[in-house]
């Protein structure tokens, strides 16, 4: 079954100041010792989302 998501403004640009390490956790590097960079990096793009958009619902970062 697919379906179709439409997200309103999703072409906008938004700048979010990230680490490099931060940066290759998302781009899928694994920090075996070290795994709080991926969740600061997601916690930091939620964040900016929730500012942008005053999203209220909350979320978990894994």
């Amino acid at each position: 079954m697919t379906s179709t998501v439409k997200i309103p403004q999703g072409d906008d640009t938004m700048k979010v100041e990230l680490t490099i390490k931060e940066v290759m956790a998302l781009a899928g590097i694994k920090f075996h010792s070290n795994h709080n960079v991926e969740v600061s990096a997601k916690r930091k793009l939620q964040d900016a989302l929730d500012a942008q958009y005053h999203i209220d619902e909350p979320r978990t970062v894994n």
